[in-house]
């Protein structure tokens, strides 16, 4: 795992009208402070990579559909300088993932329904000036094939 990436594992509890879910709390130590909840709509098979940040961590729930979600450490003084993971989240896999600052990160929509992002950042969008750096989701330093492998 990429230094500093957290995974939280969430619980659902069902019943027969349907399920309560807690997401974030704060005593999960995820967060070293709130900055802004956002939440987006991607389509089936959109790619929205990569890009990474210098001064914020993300913290990425999908609560409709499924994602590949991919990051790349570009920390240059980080022992995992270098690595990629790969995560797959969603409804078939509720969980949240922290992303640190100097991660490049990015995802895929899985299967024929438009997947739900909702992200929570440590500080709040300025667009006077944006703490939002891309990459090509096709990046040669990052090298990663976004096809499905058939096996």
């Amino acid at each position: 795992m990429i230094e500093g990436v957290k995974v939280k594992k969430l619980v659902r509890h069902p019943d027969d009208r349907g399920f309560f879910q807690e997401i974030l709390r704060d005593d999960d130590g995820l967060l070293q402070r709130f900055g802004q909840a956002s939440m987006a709509k991607t389509y089936p098979g959109v790619i929205k990579a990569f890009h990474y940040h210098e001064r914020q961590d993300d913290l990425w729930f999908f609560p409709v559909g499924n994602a590949q979600v991919v990051l790349y450490d570009l920390r240059p003084q980080s022992p995992t300088h270098g690595q990629t993971d790969v995560y797959y989240m969603g409804e078939d896999n509720p969980i949240l993932l922290l992303i640190p600052k100097g991660v490049a990160h990015g995802y895929r929509t899985l299967g024929n329904t438009p997947a739900v992002i909702i992200y929570f950042t440590t500080q709040s969008y300025n667009p006077a000036d944006p703490d939002e750096k891309r990459l090509p989701y096709n990046d040669p330093g990052i090298g990663f094939d976004w096809t499905t492998k058939m096996r």
